[in-house]
């Protein structure tokens, strides 16, 4: 997979989970927000949108390292392939 494909995914990943995690609460706390199509984590009650709100926060976490760690490791392919090329020539 190409890099670009993977900051797309990245910026992908963090934007919705900022939006569904620390965005949701603030709109929860501030304006009193009980959910819209944008921030359906504000549907549920009280407790548990924090809840979810902060398992979403995790899981963009999560996602962001697993993607960062194929993102190195395509690198390190090419740069074995490149050093292979150069070898072979």
């Amino acid at each position: 997979m190409h890099e670009s494909w993977y900051r797309l995914l990245s910026i992908l990943v963090f934007t919705a989970g900022f939006w569904e995690g620390p965005a949701a609460v603030l709109h929860r706390i501030l304006g009193d927000d009980h959910g819209t199509a944008m921030r359906p984590v504000n549907y549920l009650d009280a407790p548990w949108n924090y809840v979810v709100s902060g398992a979403v926060v995790v899981a963009t976490v999560v996602l962001l390292a697993v993607l960062d760690k194929g993102r190195e490791k395509a690198l390190a392919r090419e740069r074995n392939a490149g050093a292979a090329r150069g070898h072979a020539g």
